[in-house]
């Protein structure tokens, strides 16, 4: 299994790849805030989660609490490529309405 890491691919575009877990999100989470707190207020960041290997409860945490920091400097994030295991999660969590979602 690959490192869980979050990385800038292009203006307003990041990556998600690896393993979301309980071991992994702290990190990733310290690593998304650094980078929402570059984004201008009001601007746009897009999310492709479409490396990422394997999620859990965990994972759904990190992708809400982006959520929220991004909600509270008014700037416009969403997630692609969510995969099935996220998916499920927020489904049975009747969570899924809240996370803004693309292809």
């Amino acid at each position: 299994m690959t490192a869980a890491r979050l990385l800038p691919a292009e203006s307003g575009r990041w990556e998600l790849s690896g393993v979301l877990d309980f071991t992994t999100v702290t990190h990733l989470a310290e690593e998304g805030m650094r980078l929402l707190r570059k984004v201008p207020d009001r601007g746009r960041v897009a999310i492709d989660l479409s490396g990422v290997e394997l999620a859990n409860s965990a994972g759904l945490a990190l992708l809400l609490e982006w959520l929220e920091m991004a909600q509270t400097r008014d700037i416009q994030l969403s997630y692609r490529r969510l995969p099935d295991s996220l998916r499920r999660i927020a489904a049975f969590s009747n969570l899924q309405d809240l996370l803004p979602t693309g292809h």
